[in-house]
């Protein structure tokens, strides 16, 4: 499905504002109406979606690599290992 003009701001948003801060949501409030809860969740949706990759590949690319790494880090895979266990 094609982006909507939403889907295609979040995106520009999410490019110009990369990391997470107060200034960021206080932003989002004011340019795009959301919450930050539900800005994460919508970007999450896009994160799937080919179009956004053909919006900005490597805006999308590089958020599927912060989703990949939190996730390993939830399943503690990215633990370190003692020297011993090496």
């Amino acid at each position: 499905m094609p982006l909507s003009d939403r889907d295609r701001a979040l995106l520009d948003f999410e490019s110009r504002w990369p990391s997470h801060s107060g200034e960021k949501e206080e932003a989002l409030r004011a340019q795009l109406d959301l919450t930050p809860a539900r800005y994460y969740q919508l970007l999450g949706r896009l994160m799937d979606s080919p179009d956004a990759v053909a919006h900005d590949p490597v805006l999308i690319h590089r958020l599927r690599r912060v989703e990949a790494s939190r996730q390993a880090s939830r399943r503690g895979r990215t633990r370190v290992l003692p020297a011993s266990a090496r």
